[in-house]
């Protein structure tokens, strides 16, 4: 990965240029001084440690790039660790989902995947070891009561009625946890710290919890499980891990992480924290994108609305273009927003350079060219990509009627309307120019059904030989050759910056955008897009780019999935900050 500086506080971690910033961000320069001193024998070695509890988010992959590529650059470790401690939540769907989006943003963890469940047995061992030592214990008080005990920021916690039982019993008591003597929620494993600390984390937090559910790995081996914080520090210390990255919201839990290493006497990485992204109208929250997909608010967690990766991996969003924009956002130590645009920037920037040209109709108005041969039809170079002259040309068919955009057309057009009006000439792109003629209507509803036009036969190739210009170029399809196909256009999910916002008192689904998804069902695209992979990405001229759904549609019916407009609002963004 490229050095990249982290955004400035002082402008909200929005960067001021399309530019990646050029130093280097906090955490590595950390890393290569532990390395210039010999700390950990020069070793670098990170971990990503998702919990398999749902898919990856675009949050997600800002910590995938970050993991695996300060262990490439520093030519280190990575490993891909599962979580996996709330058996109730997990799954192997997540597990191989996680696995996919890790792969796909080009990153391996070369057979080095583990799971916090692969060390159950060694961190029971650990508890009792703690326990032995006097430093935990059986707590027999309900959920509702540790609550209570625990206090508050500004009222110290008391110690548990059961706070001082002797070693032996709580020894006997764990062990009896363990082989399911016991009711959910009937005992828990506590640490014995400080009821009084100002931080609350460390008030004799919870270590092991008893659950009656079978893990979807060790099934009903086990009916006690280690709490996550328990569980995160040991298992970075049993993999070796130098450096453990994680976002600010375990700032204050790197005291319990260190206190854990430290009774137990274990090899101790360090914890480094670095802010989470959060984007402008968006939820980045697992529990709320859980809640969107089972309230059906989307068609499931690849839904191209979603900002999970595998949404945005069918919404056609690219590896490259991802991790750009990780690159650019930079790694900071305090929270911010980045603005949406720029992850659209991104996508647009990478598909530009790399997507095919192609001509499709959303909205199609048919058009009949009354003086060109009925039985003619011929082919017309298109140029594929003018960004990347090896991508080379292609033949479109070009016909007597053909489809145009409705909103290319006007019969009373405005002063600065340049496109198609009666008595009006336009350039068809790659074909001819045509001038409009006279206009069909419905009978009944009054609406133009249909145009017809002349062409004039020297403006083969879009150019007038006696040096004449038009104002305007239209794509076009020819309609005897076109691909009927349904194309769905996809907005903002919510039309609040800042979803759901607390000090507002608002539910984040009270901002849903009722018009996220627009569906067009009678869209007319070139003929060679039939032979479309899923997946595969092209900008439709003058309207975008879309990517061929990998879910939905057929070869006689395709169905495109609008990745981003061709509108820079990344750009515009940038000017009006300019001119504060």
């Amino acid at each position: 990965m490229k050095d990249k500086n982290a955004p400035d506080s002082k402008n909200s971690g929005r960067p001021d240029s399309t530019e990646a910033p050029a130093t280097t961000h906090f955490i590595k320069q950390i890393i290569a001084e532990d390395v210039q001193n010999g700390k950990n024998d020069g070793r670098v070695h990170t971990r990503f440690p998702p919990e398999p509890n749902g898919y990856l988010h675009i949050g997600h992959a800002k910590s995938i790039c970050l993991n695996f590529g300060l262990a490439d650059e520093f030519n280190g470790l990575c490993n891909l660790r599962f979580d996996d401690t709330d058996p109730s939540k997990e799954s192997t769907e997540y597990v191989e989902s996680i696995k996919k989006d890790v792969r796909w943003l080009g990153f391996d963890w070369d057979g080095r995947q583990y799971h916090a469940s692969d060390y159950f047995e060694q961190l029971f061992e650990y508890a009792m070891q703690l326990i032995k030592a006097g430093k935990a214990y059986v707590d027999s008080l309900s959920a509702d009561e540790i609550r209570e005990y625990r206090g508050t920021l500004t009222r110290p916690g008391k110690n548990s009625l059961y706070r001082d039982r002797s070693v032996a019993e709580n020894l006997d008591l764990f062990e009896r946890m363990r082989t399911g003597e016991f009711k959910d929620g009937e005992h828990v494993l506590r640490a014995k710290i400080d009821m009084a600390s100002p931080n609350m984390i460390m008030r004799d937090p919870t270590l092991y919890r008893i659950r009656h559910v079978a893990h979807y790995r060790t099934g009903s081996m086990w009916c006690i499980y280690p709490m996550y914080d328990f569980t995160h520090c040991l298992s970075d210390s049993i993999e070796g891990i130098t450096h453990s990255l994680c976002t600010l919201e375990f700032e204050n839990n790197r005291q319990l992480y260190d206190w854990v290493l430290d009774q137990l006497e274990v090899y101790h990485p360090r914890q480094i924290e670095f802010a989470r992204l959060n984007l402008t109208y968006t939820v980045l929250s697992k529990r709320k994108l859980i809640q969107l997909v089972e309230g059906g608010h989307v068609s499931g967690w690849d839904d191209p609305r979603m900002p999970t990766i595998s949404g945005l991996r069918r919404r056609g969003y690219t590896p490259a273009a991802i991790r750009n924009f990780c690159d650019r956002i930079g790694v900071a130590r305090s929270d911010s927003t980045v603005e949406l645009a720029l992850l659209e920037y991104c996508i647009r920037e990478d598909l530009n350079k790399s997507a095919p040209r192609v001509m499709g109709v959303l909205r199609p108005l048919k058009v009949v060219i009354d003086n060109y041969p009925p039985d003619q039809q011929e082919e017309l170079k298109a140029i594929n990509n003018p960004e990347d002259p090896s991508m080379g040309s292609r033949q479109v068919p070009f016909s007597r009627e053909l489809y145009i955009e409705r909103d290319d057309f006007m019969e009373a057009p405005p002063r600065k309307f340049f496109r198609l009006a009666p008595g009006r000439e336009v350039r068809l792109r790659y074909a001819y120019f045509i001038t409009c003629v006279d206009v069909v209507k419905d009978p009944d509803s009054g609406e133009v059904v249909e145009l017809h036009c002349t062409y004039d036969p020297a403006t083969r190739g879009g150019d007038a030989p006696d040096g004449r210009k038009v104002k305007a170029t239209l794509h076009w399809v020819s309609a005897k050759h076109a691909v009927s196909a349904e194309v769905r256009l996809y907005n903002h999910f919510f039309t609040a910056e800042n979803p759901g916002d607390v000090e507002k008192g608002e539910d984040f689904t009270d901002t849903l955008n009722p018009d996220s998804l627009e569906t067009l069902t009678d869209c007319q695209l070139e003929p060679g897009l039939a032979a479309a992979a899923p997946g595969q990405r092209f900008q439709f001229e003058r309207l975008g780019y879309f990517c061929a759904d990998a879910k939905d549609g057929t070869a006689d019916r395709p169905v495109f999935n609008r990745t981003v407009t061709l509108r820079d609002t990344w750009a515009r963004i940038l000017k009006a900050r300019k001119k504060k």
